[in-house]
């Protein structure tokens, strides 16, 4: 069976990335979704379009569902604020087949990923200053040559 080397990516970013970076990743897709949605509205495949803008509400509605509101106060609020109107405007769009609501979501997820972004290398930033300042005393003892050892009782034996 064939690999799809855009999925296999996909799943690998996944895999590697940081709590901020999945955050990023989802919006991203989100956003993917959009810009297919829009184009099936220009191709008039109604089907299409639905399904990608109900991903999109599904993408939001988890990104929701995981705001913490004790430790994100003010921001959680925003947040939540936001993925409310994004949900009203997404069933506007698909209701109305309007491209300009369309384009209002993707500008705004395209905002909210460049600010996730920003505070992604911030913190990268921060756990770089806080990390060892070196590694290599630690990375030349781990290649050293490892003595041969024998599982108990085995000494003396031929």
């Amino acid at each position: 069976m064939m690999k799809d080397p855009v999925r296999e990516y996909r799943e690998a970013a996944v895999r590697g990335a940081s709590p901020v970076g999945l955050v990023v990743i989802l919006f991203e897709e989100a956003l993917r979704s959009v810009k297919k949605a829009q184009r099936a509205l220009r191709e008039g495949n109604i089907e299409r379009r639905t399904l990608e803008l109900t991903h999109v509400l599904e993408v939001l509605g988890y990104l929701q569902s995981t705001l913490d509101f004790t430790k994100g106060g003010e921001v959680a609020v925003n947040l939540s604020r936001f993925y409310d109107v994004a949900r009203t405007k997404i069933l506007e769009a698909n209701l109305r087949a309007d491209d300009a609501t369309m384009e209002w979501l993707a500008t705004q997820l395209s905002s909210h990923i460049d600010a996730w972004q920003q505070v992604d290398r911030d913190l990268t930033s921060k756990a770089a200053e806080h990390a060892p300042a070196s590694l290599e005393p630690a990375k030349a003892v781990a290649s050293r040559p490892r003595a041969r050892t024998l599982p108990p009782g085995a000494r003396g034996r031929r």
